[in-house]
Protein backbone atom coordinates (compact mmCIF):
# COMPACT_ATOMS: atom_id res chain seq x y z
CA UNK A 1 0.00 0.00 0.00
CA UNK A 2 1.08 3.46 -0.88
CA UNK A 3 0.23 6.82 0.34
CA UNK A 4 -0.32 9.17 -2.26
CA UNK A 5 0.67 13.19 -1.53
CA UNK A 6 1.04 15.96 -4.06
CA UNK A 7 1.64 19.87 -3.09
CA UNK A 8 -0.33 19.99 -6.71
CA UNK A 9 -3.57 19.41 -4.88
CA UNK A 10 -4.64 20.67 -1.17
CA UNK A 11 -2.73 18.97 1.75
CA UNK A 12 -5.65 16.64 3.56
CA UNK A 13 -6.66 18.50 6.61
CA UNK A 14 -7.49 16.12 9.01
CA UNK A 15 -5.96 12.41 9.47
CA UNK A 16 -5.84 11.07 6.34
CA UNK A 17 -4.06 10.81 3.08
CA UNK A 18 -4.90 12.41 -0.59
CA UNK A 19 -4.91 8.87 -1.92
CA UNK A 20 -4.52 5.18 -1.44
CA UNK A 21 -2.80 2.68 -4.23
CA UNK A 22 -3.27 -0.82 -3.27
CA UNK A 23 -3.60 -4.03 -5.93
CA UNK A 24 -3.29 -1.86 -9.01
CA UNK A 25 -5.89 0.33 -8.10
CA UNK A 26 -6.29 4.51 -6.36
CA UNK A 27 -8.45 4.84 -4.02
CA UNK A 28 -8.49 9.07 -3.42
CA UNK A 29 -10.09 11.45 -0.90
CA UNK A 30 -12.84 13.26 -1.68
CA UNK A 31 -11.41 16.26 -3.46
CA UNK A 32 -13.34 19.93 -2.81
CA UNK A 33 -12.72 22.92 -4.70
CA UNK A 34 -9.13 24.14 -2.97
CA UNK A 35 -6.81 26.27 -4.46
CA UNK A 36 -3.67 23.87 -3.54
CA UNK A 37 -1.28 27.41 -4.13
CA UNK A 38 -3.25 29.35 -1.44
CA UNK A 39 -5.86 26.98 0.49
CA UNK A 40 -8.86 29.28 -0.41
CA UNK A 41 -12.00 28.00 -2.16
CA UNK A 42 -11.72 28.70 -5.63
CA UNK A 43 -15.40 30.10 -7.32
CA UNK A 44 -18.91 30.99 -6.36
CA UNK A 45 -20.69 28.83 -9.22
CA UNK A 46 -21.36 25.09 -8.99
CA UNK A 47 -19.04 25.54 -12.57
CA UNK A 48 -16.04 27.52 -11.24
CA UNK A 49 -16.09 24.48 -7.99
CA UNK A 50 -16.43 21.70 -10.21
CA UNK A 51 -13.79 22.99 -12.75
CA UNK A 52 -11.19 22.90 -9.81
CA UNK A 53 -12.22 19.86 -8.04
CA UNK A 54 -11.21 18.66 -11.38
CA UNK A 55 -8.06 19.88 -11.31
CA UNK A 56 -7.41 18.54 -7.89
CA UNK A 57 -8.47 15.29 -8.49
CA UNK A 58 -6.14 15.23 -11.92
CA UNK A 59 -2.64 16.33 -9.64
CA UNK A 60 -3.73 13.27 -7.45
CA UNK A 61 -4.47 10.80 -9.79
CA UNK A 62 -0.94 11.92 -12.05
CA UNK A 63 0.67 11.56 -8.91
CA UNK A 64 -0.91 7.90 -8.77
CA UNK A 65 0.06 7.02 -12.06
CA UNK A 66 -3.62 7.22 -13.54
CA UNK A 67 -5.83 9.54 -15.06
CA UNK A 68 -9.37 10.42 -15.68
CA UNK A 69 -9.73 7.87 -18.23
CA UNK A 70 -8.54 5.06 -15.58
CA UNK A 71 -11.56 5.62 -13.33
CA UNK A 72 -13.78 2.52 -12.38
CA UNK A 73 -15.98 4.62 -10.15
CA UNK A 74 -16.90 8.23 -8.49
CA UNK A 75 -19.02 9.23 -5.48
CA UNK A 76 -20.04 13.08 -6.03
CA UNK A 77 -21.65 14.93 -3.19
CA UNK A 78 -23.75 18.20 -4.13
CA UNK A 79 -24.76 20.39 -1.76
CA UNK A 80 -28.00 21.41 -4.06
CA UNK A 81 -29.37 18.51 -6.45
CA UNK A 82 -30.22 22.18 -8.25
CA UNK A 83 -27.11 22.08 -9.63
CA UNK A 84 -27.40 17.93 -10.48
CA UNK A 85 -27.21 19.39 -14.69
CA UNK A 86 -24.66 22.12 -14.02
CA UNK A 87 -22.34 20.12 -12.28
CA UNK A 88 -22.95 16.91 -14.96
CA UNK A 89 -21.78 19.48 -17.62
CA UNK A 90 -18.45 20.06 -16.18
CA UNK A 91 -17.85 16.64 -15.03
CA UNK A 92 -18.61 14.91 -18.29
CA UNK A 93 -15.86 16.60 -20.25
CA UNK A 94 -13.30 14.92 -17.90
CA UNK A 95 -14.88 11.60 -17.25
CA UNK A 96 -15.68 10.82 -20.82
CA UNK A 97 -14.90 6.93 -20.46
CA UNK A 98 -18.28 6.78 -17.96
CA UNK A 99 -17.22 5.04 -15.20
CA UNK A 100 -20.10 3.65 -12.36
CA UNK A 101 -20.88 6.56 -10.23
CA UNK A 102 -23.05 7.77 -7.06
CA UNK A 103 -24.20 11.30 -6.40
CA UNK A 104 -25.96 12.26 -3.90
CA UNK A 105 -27.30 15.60 -2.18
CA UNK A 106 -25.68 15.95 1.40
CA UNK A 107 -26.53 18.54 4.43
CA UNK A 108 -23.16 20.12 4.01
CA UNK A 109 -19.64 19.96 2.92
CA UNK A 110 -16.13 21.21 4.00
CA UNK A 111 -15.51 25.25 3.80
CA UNK A 112 -19.17 25.46 2.74
CA UNK A 113 -18.54 23.99 -1.07
CA UNK A 114 -20.69 23.17 -3.23
CA UNK A 115 -19.61 19.84 -4.16
CA UNK A 116 -17.09 17.30 -3.63
CA UNK A 117 -16.03 14.31 -5.92
CA UNK A 118 -13.44 11.44 -5.10
CA UNK A 119 -12.47 8.53 -7.57
CA UNK A 120 -11.73 4.71 -7.85
CA UNK A 121 -9.20 4.15 -10.51
CA UNK A 122 -6.87 1.69 -11.92
CA UNK A 123 -3.04 2.42 -12.08
CA UNK A 124 -1.07 2.15 -14.83
CA UNK A 125 2.17 1.47 -12.79
CA UNK A 126 1.58 -1.52 -11.33
CA UNK A 127 4.58 -2.12 -9.27
CA UNK A 128 3.13 -0.18 -6.69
Amino acid sequence: MIKINTSKAPAAVGPYSQAIVSHGMVYTSGQIAIDPATNTVVGNTIEEQTEQIMKNLAAVLEEASSGFGMAVKTTCFLADMNDFAAFNEVYGRYFTSLPARSCVAVKTLPKGVLAEVEVIAEVSDYSY
